[in-house]
């Protein structure tokens, strides 16, 4: 089987072949572009060569001997020539762009003969000696593992000693020496002399570019990225040309435009006198690309004439690497360019506009991820290269913030209203901090997963998170945290990034984000390709604000829960817990229920029409009670008992396992006052706003279901409740009782369900925690491991399990569809807003999901992926049916 393509073999849609960037220098080269010659050995040798345990086969080797033979009569140079000798750069590509991950050597074929007759053949012995240098440095690095700091020691002690500057004075002769030192480290560090015959050279090369696609950073980027580990990388091999042969060459790197803003202009740096490596290593400070119309106007314009073809070639911006050989242009490489979220969205939004390409175009080459990062106020790249990381943690939810440190909900309170900007530090969080959370600008943890609790809430909030933050050392009684053995007291100013997860001491400014027009659009057209609705996670009328302007239907999930842990209904709600009859809880529930129908109304009226969905109170009692002594005394005074008849409630209540224990619906069975008072609140409030003349459209939501005996006696007795209160005011409403599908009995029972729910909706986190036997809050003490070493391809709690917790939520769906065609069925978990969840969820006929406010866009977008994706399959299929 062919292993070896010349650049005219190839072309663009032959990636998974050739790699990127091979099957871009065949398509340059097909496009008449200036492109050295040479060749790509493919991803088929790259197999090969783990299948051969890391061993170039005799078919390859004789296969890259022929190639060379045709590369020296294409060049008109030989390999291992005194006279002409042909050098080459061995680069790696896979088929999607790793930048900076992998191995690249220039200048390959010198050695110690070579080397004087590339100097005679120039007339320049100095970059003659410089190009050996640099190979003896890239090779030692790239395919012997030599640190590069060890020879980047020996150029700066050469430097420093002889009072140069920059790597520019140095001479022929410096040069000559230094490369000599090079050499003997190679001895000093056991591997022998540097080879001198070019073969060797390139076979070495060869090899050691297959086995960097294992390296650490490969690996983490494609991790990062989630790039397939099994795809492999190609290597190419092509004619050197020199960007440091005198002061008519250079090299440089360019954009179509600007990566960081999207504007639509060429992005780049020169550099004068160099190779590549300098341009991306940042050895010497680039200059812009006028330097480059400086030296060489007419190159210039070829190069501007070159690019735009490129663009309107590969409809994308492109990131073009070229070098200047005495005034001649040749490009080394074109790729689509990496671009921030702001950019890519009006670059996508621009090229629609310009004709270049189409909606639905523009709707798939948006990373969702991305979008959510235009909403949050973020650090720029200039202050966080000014600093250095205290630590870093878990990126539970972007954005940036600065602010005091406080340990405790109250604390955090009083210094916000004191008019500090406050960070909230804990070990993890739970419902009892949320009032600390609401007036926080970031929210750290020492503890917890993506989905934990403080994650989950961050994101809702859309506030910047940081999480499981392992080097943080929390202390609650010093109120004071330690950070990689360094004290912060409270009160002590930290930055927190919540888009990579680190800490920063002091306080650094952040850039607010502002309303994106372009991303307007885009969401626009998204909602207009998507199938999936999009609602969201809303508490209040400042999360539903929020959500409707990014572009939500409605509210899928409204957690009645947490309008009660502000301090004034704390307190109402424990007195309802502690009241030990019926006739006991009767007024806490009374205020209670007042309280919440203005909840609902605020809600509502902001609804004007849209659907409204209320679960039920879910959390196990207990959650609102205190726990610590001191805690434990002040609720005691504030409800006028004694610390002991607290103490023994707070007992009454505890329960090994709370999040499967009394809680949710059961709760409501052994306390359905509490449940007919908050579908009261829910009446009420609708029927307030319908009087006003506001359509409502009330669908409340019954947490934890787990048998049909269980749902048809609450919903009998919600619906008694419910038909009283109409009857009494003369009125009649529309609204909707569903239940969460949360437990996997509830899946295998899901007919039987469909027959009293009116719609389903699946809680993804306690789904997913039940079918593993995950506690979300625990998972991190062993997550890592289990990617590692792949047992898990992805965080359950990110990624649904499409083969477990998938397939219980598809047989929900067929067998709640088959005893009701028409059930509505959505989705309210975490998972909502993950593309890849999303993508399954479409498959499987689900209706909706509900995210939080700030990933409203970012599920906009994926649903408008999923939806064109899978018409773009079914047109392929229905093609080669045909």
């Amino acid at each position: 089987m062919q292993q070896i393509y010349f650049f005219n073999e190839g072309r663009r849609d032959m990636r998974a072949l050739l790699g990127g960037k091979g099957a871009n220098l065949a398509e340059m080269t097909h496009l008449g572009l200036p492109v050295p010659q040479g060749f790509t050995i493919s991803t088929v040798a790259c197999h090969d060569y783990e299948k051969n345990k890391n061993q170039l086969s005799d078919e390859l080797r004789a296969e890259i001997a022929q190639a060379l033979t045709r590369l020296e009569a294409l060049t008109d140079k030989k390999f291992d020539s005194m006279q002409t000798p042909l050098l080459v750069s061995v680069r790696s590509g896979a088929a999607i762009s790793m930048p900076g991950m992998m191995d690249t050597i220039l200048n390959l074929g010198l050695n110690d003969q070579t080397v004087l007759g590339l100097a005679e053949q120039t007339h320049n012995e100095r970059f003659a000696w410089d190009c050996y240098r640099r190979l003896l440095q890239m090779f030692g690095n790239v395919v012997y593992g030599m640190p590069e700091q060890i020879f980047e020691s020996v150029l700066a002690n050469y430097k420093r000693r002889n009072g140069y500057r920059n790597d520019l004075d140095l001479t022929a002769g410096d040069l000559k020496a230094i490369a000599a030192r090079f050499q003997d480290l190679y001895l000093e560090s056991g591997h022998g002399r540097f080879p001198q015959s070019p073969q060797e050279q390139l076979e070495l090369a060869v090899a050691a570019v297959f086995t960097s696609w294992q390296n650490p950073r490969a690996q983490v980027y494609r991790e990062l990225h989630h790039i397939d580990n099994t795809i492999g990388t190609a290597v190419n091999v092509q004619a050197m040309v020199f960007g440091n042969s005198g002061a008519d060459s250079g090299t440089g790197v360019a954009f179509t435009r600007d990566p960081v803003t999207g504007e639509k202009k060429i992005f780049g740096e020169f550099l004068q006198n160099a190779q590549g490596e300098d341009v991306v290593s940042g050895v010497r400070t680039p200059q812009g690309l006028p330097a480059m119309e400086k030296m060489a106007p007419r190159a210039y314009q070829q190069f501007l004439t070159a690019v735009a073809k490129l663009e309107k070639h590969y409809h994308d911006m492109q990131d073009v690497e070229f070098t200047l050989e005495h005034g001649k242009l040749y490009f080394l490489q074109t790729r689509n360019g990496k671009r921030t979220a702001k950019a890519a969205v009006k670059i996508a939004v621009d090229q629609v506009n310009e004709g270049l390409i189409e909606r639905n175009t523009a709707l798939l080459r948006i990373d969702p991820e991305q979008v959510s990062n235009l909403l949050h106020p973020e650090f720029a790249a200039a202050t966080l290269a000014a600093h250095t990381p205290l630590t870093k943690g878990l990126p539970a939810s972007p954005g940036a913030a600065s602010g005091k440190i406080y340990f405790t909900a109250p604390s955090a309170k009083a210094a916000h209203e004191a008019g500090e900007q406050v960070i909230l530090v804990r070990q993890d969080t739970s419902p009892e901090d949320i009032e600390g959370m609401v007036v926080s600008e970031a929210i750290v943890t020492s503890r917890g997963g993506m989905t934990s609790h403080a994650a989950v809430v961050a994101r809702g909030m859309g506030k910047c998170g940081v999480v499981g933050c392992e080097n943080l050392v929390v202390d609650q009684e010093k109120q004071q945290v330690t950070i990689n053995g360094k004290v912060f007291p409270a009160g002590s100013e930290l930055s927190v990034d919540g888009a990579s997860g680190q800490l920063y001491q002091g306080h650094l400014e952040a850039t607010q984000a502002t309303q994106d027009q372009n991303l307007q659009i885009l969401l626009s057209w998204a909602q207009e390709a998507g199938h999936l609705d999009v609602y969201a996670n809303a508490d209040t009328p400042n999360d539903f604000a929020q959500a409707l302007n990014f572009g939500a239907k409605g509210i899928g999930l409204t957690r009645t829960e947490h309008m009660f842990f502000k301090t004034d209904r704390l307190l109402k709600m424990r007195r309802l817990i502690i009241a030990g009859t019926a006739l006991d809880r009767v007024e806490p529930l009374a205020e209670l229920q007042e309280l919440q129908t203005e909840d609902f109304y605020q809600l509502y009226r902001l609804a004007q029409g849209k659907t409204v969905t209320i679960r039920l109170l879910d959390p196990p009692l207990h959650e609102f009670l205190p726990h610590d002594a001191k805690e434990m005394a002040r609720v005691a005074a504030a409800l006028d008992m004694p610390v002991a008849a607290l103490a023994k409630r707070v007992a009454v209540l505890h329960e090994a396992n709370p999040m499967l224990g009394h809680r949710g619906c059961r709760l409501a069975v052994t306390y359905p006052d509490i449940y007919e008072m908050q579908v009261t609140a829910i009446i009420h409030a609708a029927l307030r706003l319908k009087k006003e003349g506001v359509p409502v459209k009330p669908h409340i939501m019954l947490p934890l279901i787990d048998t049909l005996p269980e749902l048809q006696w609450l919903k009998a007795r919600l619906v008694a409740k419910i038909n009283d209160l109409l009857a009494a005011a003369h009125t009649p409403l529309h609204y909707q009782i569903g239940i969460m599908i949360e437990m996997p009995r509830a899946c295998l029972i899901a007919d039987q369900l469909a027959q009293a729910a009116d719609f389903f909706s699946f809680g993804t986190n306690d789904l997913t925690q039940l079918t593993f036997g995950y506690s979300r809050d625990d998972i991190g003490s062993f997550l890592p491991t289990y990617l590692d070493q792949g047992i898990l391809k992805a965080d359950p709690f990110k990624t649904l399990d499409v083969e477990g917790v998938g397939k219980l939520m598809k047989m929900a769906v067929d067998k709640g569809r088959y005893e009701r065609r028409s059930l509505p069925i959505g989705v309210c978990g975490e998972l909502g807003g993950d593309p890849a969840s999303i993508r399954y969820f479409a498959e499987i006929g689900i209706d909706y999901v509900s995210v939080s406010p700030f990933r409203v866009p970012s599920a906009i977008l994926a649903s408008a992926q999923s939806a064109l994706q899978r018409n773009y399959q079914a047109s392929k299929v229905a093609v080669q049916a045909h």
